[in-house]
Order: C-alpha cells, then structure tokens, then sequence
C-alpha cells in the first residue's frame, strides 16, 4: 500500500473558502490520506461547515483549539496528530490540483527524497487566475533556503517517517519557512523541486505578500526570534534576504 499522507490544514473564520479547499482534496486521484482540521477559534460558520465532511468522511478529523493562538500552535496541532508517512500542509483558502498528491508521492518515492514541494500558480480573492506561476527550484538547499523562503508551504511536503515530525516555533506570521528550514536541516539530502504547477495559491488582501513593510518585519522575526541569530547576523541576513527576494527570487515568477 502507499504511504498514509497526513494534510495539515489550520483554520480561522474561513467560510468563504473552506468547502472549495476540501473538495480540493476529496477530488485527489491519490486516496490514500487523512485530513485533520484544525479550528482556530472561529466566530463564523467554519466548524458547522465542516461537520458535513467529517460525518461524511472517516478520514477527515476536526480539531479545535479553546483559544485563539495562531498558526505555528495549529499546525504544531495537527502535525502531533497525524498517522501519516508523509506530512502535507494547506491553508484554508487555498487550492490543490487533482494529480497533486499522487504525483508529489510517486516523485518522492522515485527520488529517494525527504522534503518536496512544488510550482503553483496565483489566484486572486475570488479564485480567478492572476496569470502568475511561481516556480520551484530543482534543488533547494539549506544555506540557499536561509536566503529566502523559496518553498509555498501549499506545495511542500515531507518524510515523517524518515525525519520524525518536524514542527515550527511560535510566530504569528513566517512559521512555515522555520518548519521548512527545520526540515531540510533534518534530511541528509536537500529539498527537491517538481516544476510542474500543483496547486493554486490565493493572494489575500492585506497578506504578508502584498505589505512591504510587513515583510521586513516577519522575516526579520524569522533570523532574529526563530533561528536565535544575533541581531547583526539577523540584519546581515535581512540584507542577503533583500538582495535575494528582490532579485534572485523574483526571476521564479513568471507571466502566464
């Protein structure tokens, strides 16, 4: 039988996108898998949304926090939870590809690989095509990885059972660079590429993506809070960061 994959998927108020994100993955041509739902707290309709699929599928499981407490803590959540071989995430607003479990298992399985992620494409807040595709790198190694987060977290996926569950610290924004980085760190191997698009990621208003400012902040968060660089190793950092988003990493992002 092929590995259990165990997908990942904190939520917080997320009506508005959550059926589209399970059909996403009920529609998988890969079925061996398990959902686990982790509810931050939400005030709207999620949880009751989300009924329908767990009485409906025994493979898909509910969690919920008493509090509020973000994502790192929700995934952290779901990740001690999960059976998996292999250990997969997507955020409640995003979208997967029918092939995308199937192919991503097969090309890890082939590839002798621990840590996997993919190509995607962007979508705006209605789901309609930005005509952006983000490309993977063939091979992404640690040191090259410190430089800037060149994984969507919607794409990645790794080995549990090879590297043990690998979660994140505690930071409100930026925690799935630090899971990645953790990952990457714990194979012997680099992480691997597929080129081929896999999964449509959704740009947010008001998203770290689309805040300047905010990006400078979170990602120094990253060196200085999450890797416990001293802050003049965290501001050289932030200026390899600076010089690799904006052009290095920018050339990844191609028009459609």
């Amino acid at each position: 039988m092929n590995g259990l994959v165990s997908i990942i998927t904190p939520m917080y108020n997320s009506e508005a996108f959550i059926v589209d994100t399970i059909n996403s993955i009920t529609a998988q041509t890969y079925t061996h898998w398990e959902l686990l739902l982790i509810d931050d707290k939400s005030s709207d309709k999620t949880i009751e949304i989300v009924s329908r699929y767990t009485n409906k599928y025994s493979n898909i499981k509910l969690l919920q926090n008493e509090v509020n407490s973000g994502a790192a803590i929700s995934r952290n959540k779901g990740i001690m939870a999960a059976a998996g071989d292999y250990i997969a995430f997507l955020d409640a607003d995003d979208l997967w590809k029918p092939e995308k479990l199937e192919k991503q298992v097969t090309f890890m399985r082939t590839n002798n690989c621990d840590v996997c992620f993919s190509s995607y494409e962007q979508i705006d807040e209605q789901g309609k095509p930005l005509n952006k595709l983000v490309e993977a790198l063939p091979i992404l190694t640690y040191n090259k990885y410190l430089k800037s987060n060149y994984i969507g977290n919607l794409t990645g996926m790794y080995n549990s059972k090879a590297l043990g569950k690998i979660t994140s610290p505690n930071l409100r924004k930026r925690q799935d660079w630090l899971l990645w980085l953790a990952a990457i760190k714990a194979s012997s191997k680099p992480a691997q590429g597929i080129q081929e698009s896999l999964a449509y990621y959704r740009i947010r208003e008001n998203s770290i993506s689309s805040n300047k400012l905010n990006l400078l902040k979170y990602n120094y968060a990253v060196y200085k809070k999450g890797l416990g660089f001293s802050t003049v190793k965290s501001l050289f950092y932030m200026l390899v960061f600076l010089k690799e988003h904006f052009f290095v990493k920018s050339k990844q992002v191609k028009k459609q």
